[in-house]
């Protein structure tokens, strides 16, 4: 009971819902008022009120009321696009309906393009549906479209200008923090007693942990597919990268040779002037210059031997201490180009690798075909998403049109709003909506047997109505916020027309009709969510870094080339994808509820770390390619045989795992195996095996880890 109450009465549930429903309630009430008592304009005061709702209400904008207010200017041109297509398709039922099934898919599918895309996408959606239903009205548009640019100029200059929000820290600053850390930790593994302490350790993983897409703000996410977003998501990786890479160095192995201390050195001042970068400095060519220079000395060094001598100049013990220098080196470098590319883009002055950073060059609408490409399968969530909300708004256009329901439009409102992407959501919210209409109709009707056709007590009633309804129903639930939303629409229209109480009847039986419709493509559209897709998408993932593994071991023991005409390795592509797909489905996944009032979901995911699949895809990526740089070192018949042996052993291991994780494998409700980490194979030093060797085990024996995380990871999300 004390916890009910707690919530009713916590303000900081309340203060980001209220400060949005004083923006959107004053927009509206703004722009509804102008034009239907000081203009006489009724259609434009509708359009003009609906759209605050819509972009201010319906959708949900990630960011501050500056950057929210930079998404509605874009959109304008789109928003008068919507309204003259939905006004001209109206003209019949098959049109409208149709328009529905092309717009209601592209809007939907547009969340590809990120977070802010995906946030408006529903306002767009009522902008269509809205206009959409008769009456077949052209010489309306005018006021439709005055209406809506008014709504859009008003709730722009409210998002820009009231209850300002603070702004977290930016995707850069958080990069810029843990370069900070990783040149700290550099600095200290070249100093004696070139350890890392505790401290240290500490301050890393946090660095780490904050470049985290869970840990990051939607609206600082680099989700999207443009250069600078997969520049500065690119960041974020080799920054996780170095971090991880420099703590396994710490752990105090005597006095190093002169040439990793001199890496470790230019790590450090690279890291620093990365981290300048990002906060507008200028570009660390001088420093990534610098590192490049020391490490090509200090793989000179360890580089043999070279075909014919069997002579090995080191010892294992410090070939593997090279090898894993190389590997902070690489990271380190890779931060500095994708840092220099998210800040200048074209401009960037350090020299781009052409595999690994493809899309440094790419024009920004062939990333965005990328992108779209990617996406365009029944494999892809966007793809199901925009396929059963497509689907489900044409289906309600037509019972609307074919059934001519009275204010139509809101069961296709109904459609768009309480269509989940699991079938016990759809039909836990449903319940909840069906519920709150039933209370907001009988309010409704109340209301109206009261005051008839009193509009003055409409038009005092209604804008602290929209005020109680924006505050509450975002944070009491979807029953609250349609109840509350049943009595709002029926105080704007009953200022359009004259009311009668077969509002609230109607209001009712809309609802009803678009909550069944969404409920049965809720059923048979991918009724499971993200659930299966991310399992298939995993195991997708693990099989394609099984091939990358085994071509590369054999690559690396062997000297054959896996490499294709465009540079990028055989069968990169097709992994880059699959880590695509999986870390769309993972993020959905994290959104969808798991249980409805205490009990649980049809089927409860298996305990499954899935972070770690994600990170196995792009430590196979980046591994691969690392390794396949020339020069190569030829090694010898018993190093060659070793590593292709547990490469192979290794892939074995990821297929296990793959196996276990697809639902339609053999064994789909199989649990994921165990994998044991201690190989023998990762601890033999064959007299004839070189630098490459150890290197090509230590990215074989992370990959281990990964899968070994996988099966033993947290047991829920």
């Amino acid at each position: 009971m004390r916890g009910v109450v707690a919530r009713w009465w916590s303000p900081a549930a309340y203060a980001a819902p209220g400060r949005r429903a004083v923006r959107v309630s004053l927009v509206a009430a703004t722009g509804f008022y102008v034009f239907r008592y000081g203009l006489d304009r009724p259609v434009a005061a509708t359009y003009a009120l609906f759209t605050a709702i819509a972009l201010g209400g319906l959708s949900r904008i990630p960011g501050t009321g500056r950057q929210r207010a930079a998404v509605l200017l874009r959109a304008v041109p789109l928003c008068w696009v919507l309204v003259v297509v939905g006004t001209a398709l109206s003209v019949r039922t098959w049109s409208a309906a149709a328009g529905m099934l092309v717009v209601g898919f592209t809007l939907a599918f547009s969340a590809v393009g990120g977070p802010r895309a995906a946030g408006v996408a529903p306002g767009l959606q009522l902008l269509y549906i809205l206009p959409s239903f008769p009456p077949y009205d052209p010489g309306s548009l005018g006021d439709r479209l005055i209406g809506t640019s008014a709504g859009v100029a008003l709730l722009v200059a409210a998002e820009a200008l009231l209850l300002a929000e603070r702004a977290p820290p930016s995707y850069e600053e958080r990069a810029a923090g843990a370069a900070r850390t990783a040149a700290q930790c550099a600095r200290r593994l070249a100093a004696p007693p070139h350890a890392l302490t505790g401290a240290d350790r500490a301050a890393a993983w946090e660095a780490g942990q904050a470049l985290r897409p869970l840990h990051v703000p939607e609206a600082e996410r680099p989700a999207g597919p443009g250069r600078r977003a997969r520049a500065l998501a690119h960041t974020g990786l080799a920054t996780r990268t170095l971090l991880s890479r420099l703590t396994a160095l710490g752990t105090g192995r005597g006095e190093p040779d002169p040439e990793v201390t001199a890496v470790l050195r230019a790590v450090a001042e690279l890291a620093g002037a990365t981290a300048g970068c990002l906060r507008s400095g200028p570009s660390p060519l001088a420093p990534y210059e610098a590192l490049v220079a020391a490490r090509a000395r200090l793989s000179a060094l360890s580089a043999g031997p070279c075909r014919g001598t069997g002579v090995l100049r080191f010892a294992p013990a410090v070939l593997r201490g090279h090898a894993a220098v190389l590997e902070v080196a690489d990271a380190a470098l890779a931060m500095g180009v994708a840092a220099d590319l998210a800040v200048r883009g074209r401009h960037a002055a350090l020299p781009v690798p052409p595999g690994r950073f493809w899309y440094a060059t790419t024009w920004a609408p062939l990333l965005w075909g990328h992108r779209l490409r990617g996406h365009a399968g029944r494999r892809s969530v966007f793809f199901q998403n925009a396929v059963r909300i497509a689907l489900a708004l044409t289906a309600a256009r037509v019972v609307a049109g074919v059934d001519t329901l009275p204010h139509g439009f809101w069961a296709m409102l109904a459609t768009l709003t309480l269509t989940r992407t699991t079938m016990d959501a759809t039909w836990h919210t449903v319940r909840l909506a069906l519920s709150g209409t039933l209370a907001g109709a009988l309010v409704t009707a109340g209301i109206l047997a009261l005051a008839g056709t009193d509009t003055r007590f409409y038009a005092v009633l209604l804008p602290v109505w929209m005020l109680i309804a924006f505050t509450v129903g975002p944070v009491r639930g979807v029953g609250w916020a349609q109840g509350l939303f049943t009595v709002l629409v029926a105080l704007v229209f009953a200022q359009l027309a004259p009311p009668t109480w077969h509002l609230a009847e109607v209001r009712m039986l809309d609802v009803l009709v678009g909550s069944v419709i969404g409920a049965v493509f809720g059923v048979l559209a991918w009724p499971r969510g993200a659930h299966d897709e991310l399992r298939y998408a995993a195991a997708e993932l693990l099989r394609r870094a099984a091939e990358i593994v085994v071509a590369t071991s054999a690559s690396a023991a062997h000297g054959t080339a896996v490499a294709a005409p465009s540079g990028v390795p055989a069968g990169h592509r097709s992994l880059h994808r699959s880590v695509i797909l999986a870390e769309s489905a993972y993020a959905q996944f994290q959104s969808e509820p798991t249980h409805f009032g205490g009990r649980a979901p049809v089927a409860a995911p298996a305990a499954v770390d899935w972070q770690a699949t994600l990170m196995a895809g792009h430590h196979t990526l980046w591994g691969s390619q690392r390794l396949l740089e020339p020069p190569h070192a030829v090694l010898g018949p018993v190093a060659a045989e070793a590593l292709a042996g547990v490469g192979e052993r290794v892939a074995g291991r990821m297929l296990l795992v793959s196996a276990a994780l697809d639902p339609g494998g053999d064994t789909p409700s199989a649990p994921v195996p165990s994998i044991d980490v201690t190989f023998a194979e990762f601890a033999a030093e064959p007299p004839d095996a070189p630098r490459l060797y150890y290197a090509t085990v230590s990215w074989l024996e992370s990959l281990t880890a990964d899968l070994a995380r996988i099966s033993s990871g947290p047991r829920a999300r």
